[in-house]
């Protein structure tokens, strides 16, 4: 659980290439777009996923996790807490690495089911903060 381990997240952080923004939105005034944008700008691949946009930045938006032609090493969550568990089994049916869920996303059944997959997870923590908090340079 990496809220509890500074190490294991920044690990996670560090060794990660690939982020898959569960409700990116395309105004660049949601946060989930200026937090997604800030991890491009920290050297992150983002992919956007959105079943209701086509594509952000000159990048294909994806309907669902399912939908993603590559691996992604971490599930960066911007929806409702009710639709995390949604999120969750996508993310363990594909093999992801990590799951995120940002400020106030928690889903404490859901967390669970993530650990006791092996996926690592966040919950209620803002990646861009803890990003900064942790040092993390550009170049991962």
């Amino acid at each position: 659980y990496l809220n509890q381990n500074d190490d294991a997240m920044r690990i996670v952080l560090q060794t990660a290439k690939t982020i898959a923004v569960v409700g990116h939105s395309d105004n660049e005034h949601r946060t989930s777009y200026q937090i997604a944008n800030y991890l491009r700008q920290a050297g992150y691949k983002v992919i956007p996923v959105n079943p209701t946009i086509q594509e952000i930045k000159g990048v294909t938006s994806y309907a669902s996790l399912h939908d993603v032609p590559e691996h992604v090493d971490i599930v960066n969550v911007f929806r409702r807490s009710e639709h995390v568990a949604g999120v969750v089994n996508e993310a363990i049916s594909i093999g992801v690495d990590a799951i995120w869920t940002q400020l106030g996303v928690i889903d404490d059944t859901a967390r669970d089911k993530a650990l006791e997959a092996g996926i690592d997870v966040a919950t209620d923590l803002c990646i861009k903060v803890e990003h900064a908090r942790l040092g993390i340079g550009r170049d991962n």
